[in-house]
């Protein structure tokens, strides 16, 4: 018998738009047993973006358990619950991308969606609540003991949502009108694969930050240590880079907020006439106790830990440092919102070694141990093509050809 699990999902904003974060939590349709509790602050967002975030995860964390199981998602958004049943078309910019992810987890016709009044939701907004809070004290969400199960859930009916349109607060400018349902394709139902053509893309190219002490070395340098700036040679890498990129169309430039990224984008934006924009969730990896250490001195002090590190994408660096997965979730988040935030642009995304490698295996739906299988150059460029059905296609990697060397 197929398992049947329950998603109770909901997001946030302080200011819609504002602070933002989202919640959710995975029950076993039959018991009402909590499985898995997920939750993250987002920065600045409105409510809808932080409840699709909060959609997503929750799949997210059913797949993990789950992969074949049959999903009912529960939420207190009438905006989500009728544009993922495909009764409502999604219009806005920033919702496309996102629904599109969250239709990607699951196959068709495995995840059915049901309207909750905000009282039956209480502990995905509790979530949601408790991640905004980490937030704003500059901290990162963390589960706390598992709550009381609640009640069978299997023999519910599923709820309809209300006639009522949803309310204005709750819609963005392009949502605020309930569409009956088309004939048309729904974007996000789109055939993937081998087809006609699906609409502009927005690229990411991916420039890893130039040289610094650490990288010439070969150490762990990641955001738990030091802050290492440009050397000389990072310098004119960076510049070559500029060169580069001169005159390819580039519309906006996003960096991870170490220095070296930033010294990088600022290289880069300068030449082209744009700003950086930061983006906390592109920053390098904590490495906990390893930050400094060469690959070798990590294997003598720490080889048990080091060698769960390389089997598994949950395990973390010694310390409290941060795993893969966790970097994954959110390298994943700042994604979508480069993605919702730049629509069919071309986006100079200038980040480190992890989450460049992060965002290729993503768009090739590989394993996290692909990720020890890519070799990553300073101030070398790889770039992906993100379409609007949810499509993404690796373009290059590596490219080093604007430093007029070859990778090794």
């Amino acid at each position: 018998m197929t398992r049947q699990l329950v998603v109770e999902a909901d997001g946030g904003s302080r200011g819609n738009p504002g602070p933002a974060g989202y919640g959710a939590v995975v029950r076993d349709a039959g018991s009402g047993q909590v499985l898995a509790e997920t939750a993250a602050y987002i920065g600045r967002a409105t409510n809808n973006v932080a409840e699709y975030r909060g959609l997503i995860a929750g799949l997210r964390a059913a797949h993990a358990l789950a992969p074949e199981a049959a999903v009912r998602v529960r939420m207190d958004s009438k905006l989500v619950v009728e544009q993922m049943s495909g009764r409502w078309k999604i219009k806005h910019p920033d919702m496309k991308p996102l629904a599109l992810e969250a239709q990607k987890i699951y196959p068709p016709g495995a995840v059915r969606f049901e309207w909750i009044p905000r009282e039956r939701n209480k502990h995905a907004d509790r979530l949601a609540n408790e991640a905004m809070d980490a937030g704003r004290r500059g901290e990162e969400w963390r589960p706390g003991p598992p709550g009381p199960a609640a009640e069978p859930l299997v023999a519910e009916p599923f709820a309809e949502p209300p006639a009522a349109e949803p309310p204005a607060a709750e819609v963005a400018p392009a949502e605020a009108t309930a569409e009956p349902p088309s004939h048309e394709p729904n974007a996000a139902a789109t055939a993937r694969g081998w087809g006609p053509a699906t609409g502009t893309p927005t690229t990411l190219l991916l420039l890893r930050h130039g040289e610094t002490p650490f990288t010439a070395e070969k150490r762990f340098s990641g955001s738990g240590g030091p802050d290492p700036a440009l050397t000389e040679v990072g310098h004119a890498q960076a510049a070559s880079a500029a060169a580069a990129l001169a005159g390819v169309g580039i519309g906006a430039v996003v960096s991870s907020p170490l220095r070296r990224c930033r010294q990088t984008a600022e290289t880069v934006a300068a030449r082209l006439g744009l700003d950086v924009r930061i983006e906390e969730g592109l920053r390098e990896t904590d490495f906990g106790a390893w930050e400094g250490l060469t690959f070798e001195e990590v294997r003598q002090r720490h080889p048990d830990e080091l060698r769960a590190w390389l089997t598994s994408a949950d395990a973390h660096p010694t310390g409290g440092g941060e795993s893969f997965a966790a970097v994954a979730r959110r390298v994943a988040v700042a994604r979508d919102k480069t993605l919702a935030r730049y629509p069919g642009r071309t986006v100079l995304t200038v980040t480190h070694v992890t989450p460049v490698k992060t965002l290729l295996r993503l768009a090739l739906g590989a394993p996290p141990a692909a990720m020890f299988r890519m070799e990553l150059s300073p101030a070398a460029l790889s770039e992906i093509g993100y379409y609007p059905d949810g499509n993404a296609t690796v373009r290059r990697f590596n490219d080093t050809a604007h430093l007029g060397v070859t990778p090794r």
